[in-house]
């Protein structure tokens, strides 16, 4: 497909590549339709720029490296990327967990990753079990003044909360959509209750029914090796990999009668508002154009 005429997507941050992978060698890769290519120049700046007919053309497009990832944008966002405060802290673990591709809208892999539903049968004796299977009522909301959808008092049992864990407990979780393509999770931190672990998943749209996501954690966790969480984090992806690319239609659908929601899908209810609201139709069945 050609690049989108999504205005909406368009103007959005979104993360393309591991910072740390990132060389002198040209990447290519595709950005919402469009053919790209990114590298390294001498001095270390990233740089991206858009490819037509196999050659790049035109400037740079803006790059920010941030969250240890390569962001760029083919528009004109309104705002700088979301900020994400645990990154702040210095005693926090940082762990990229990969990028893993899927066939499917990115948008469906956001709702799913906002889906409690799913947790006893798709993560069986990880994130939820049987008989635990009822989603208490927990509160969504569109966040008018900073544009970001929250999901909060958010319980649910799950036998398997942290790498560190091996007993099942009743958990507090937030969940909160920064943009159309980055979902985050605040859970708190098994080994420093007052505290809670931040988990996002940045998602870079490929096509609209394809797409790379890449989950990555900052944890308060002294204990666990890399390797641990890094497996405890991608056994979670995988299995939502085989429930996203299994959903169709494999593009978001935005209108309500296309898909009958349930009070457990208020998370999603207002996602899907949202979207429609900022008018975002790359990865719908609205159609990008």
């Amino acid at each position: 497909m050609a690049k989108t005429t999504d205005r909406a997507a368009l103007n959005e941050w979104y993360a393309i590549e591991t910072a740390a992978e990132l060389t002198a060698k040209p990447v290519r890769s595709r950005l919402l339709g469009q053919d790209i290519e990114l590298f390294r120049r001498e001095d270390g700046q990233p740089v991206v720029r858009e490819i037509e007919a196999g050659w790049p053309t035109g400037p740079a497009l803006p790059v920010r490296e941030k969250y240890g990832c390569i962001w760029t944008t083919l528009g004109h966002p309104n705002k700088e990327i979301f900020e994400i405060s645990e990154a702040d802290e210095t005693d926090r673990r940082f762990v990229p967990c990969g990028w893993v591709k899927m066939r499917a809208s990115g948008l469906r892999v956001v709702e799913n990753f906002l889906d409690m539903a799913h947790f006893p049968f798709v993560h069986t004796d990880i994130l939820g079990s049987e008989p635990h299977t009822e989603v208490p009522g927990y509160l969504s909301e569109i966040r008018r003044d900073i544009d970001e959808v929250w999901a909060t008092n958010c319980t649910f049992f799950q036998p398997r909360i942290a790498a560190t864990e091996s007993e099942g407990a009743f958990v507090q979780l937030t969940y909160r959509v920064p943009t159309p393509f980055v979902v985050m999770l605040y859970r708190v931190c098994p080994t420093a209750p007052e505290r809670l672990d931040a988990i996002a998943l940045f998602i870079h749209p490929i096509e609209e029914d394809l797409c790379r996501a890449q989950p990555v954690m900052y944890l308060v966790d002294n204990s666990s090796t890399h390797t641990a969480l890094l497996n405890f984090e991608q056994v979670i992806f995988m299995q939502d990999r085989i429930i996203v690319e299994n959903q169709r239609p494999l593009l978001l659908p935005l209108e309500a009668r296309q898909e009958i929601p349930t009070r457990a899908d208020s998370s999603s209810v207002a996602y899907r508002r949202w979207l429609k609201e900022k008018g975002i139709r790359f990865g719908t069945t609205m159609g990008a154009g």
